[in-house]
């Protein structure tokens, strides 16, 4: 596919960024400065653990959208100990979820929070569902989204015309804030739920026509990946797509290449 470029990047040594499935919606993205992990639920393959050993000195932020258990695991409490640990969570999170020794920093839609550890600036738009969604800039200017639940959920087959309708105008809503701050994302984590059957990739398509995007990941498959991959039922010819769908697989993303795990060299 043609790519497009939508921000201006560092030089190619500190705009390197090496993204890691862990599970569902689960990712660990390295970066120069810092580890980023977002919802992290289960780790099958033990790959943030072995991030964490081959980056020594990076600070891991832990970043969770909402409480749903899919998304959050109060194991994250107990990981990365040997490290610097930021923690960034959804308001909806009960507070006596987190230990008392954990200074975490709480973000609803609207908030933003800078010169973090690593320079990194959060900030957290709205969601569809409950909680929040993403939005991580990075010191070289790249920008890395994760949508949480945030999704046009419906049900086309089952729903009223007047319940899409809403489910449409409360997506958009979140959509047009997003784009306020954003027209361009580097990286984009975007649910692609085989649940909602011939609806899955609806909002992945709004969220891609509105949005440049120059990565697209789908996630919250459940395990049935194939239609969420389908990019080309859904994804735009300025947009690279990638499907990463095995525990532990890795994209390597630098300048106009790609590296998976599969050492497969991919052009943008």
């Amino acid at each position: 596919m043609a790519h497009t470029t939508s921000t201006p990047l560092a030089n190619s040594g500190d705009s390197k960024i090496d993204i890691t499935y862990i599970d569902h919606s689960g990712f660990a993205v390295v970066t120069p400065t810092a580890i980023l992990v977002f919802d992290y639920f289960n780790d099958p393959t033990h790959s943030l653990p072995n991030l964490i050993k081959h980056n020594p000195g990076l600070p891991v932020y832990f970043l969770v959208s909402h409480h749903h258990y899919d998304h959050f695991n109060p194991d994250i409490f107990n990981l990365a100990q040997e490290a610097e640990r930021v923690y960034v969570l959804s308001d909806d999170i009960k507070p006596q979820q987190v230990p008392d020794r954990i200074d975490a920093a709480w973000v609803r839609p609207g908030v933003t929070i800078d010169s973090l550890p690593g320079n990194i600036k959060v900030q957290a738009y709205g969601s569809t569902d409950v909680g929040v969604s993403f939005v991580v800039t990075l010191p070289s200017g790249q920008t890395i989204f994760h949508a949480g639940d945030l999704n046009y959920w419906h049900w086309n087959k089952e729903a009223t015309v007047d319940e899409v309708k809403r489910a449409y105008g409360r997506f958009v809503k979140v959509l047009q804030s997003i784009m306020l701050d954003h027209k361009s994302l580097n990286v984009a984590f975007f649910p692609v739920d085989p649940r909602l059957g011939d609806d899955y990739a609806d909002g992945a398509r709004l969220f891609l026509e509105n949005i440049l995007v120059d990565t697209f990941i789908p996630m919250h498959f459940w395990g049935d990946y194939k239609s969420g991959c389908d990019f080309d039922n859904y994804t735009t010819d300025n947009t690279d797509s990638f499907c990463l769908h095995i525990p532990g697989e890795t994209l390597s993303l630098q300048g106009k290449m790609a590296l998976r795990s599969t050492d497969t060299i991919i052009a943008r």
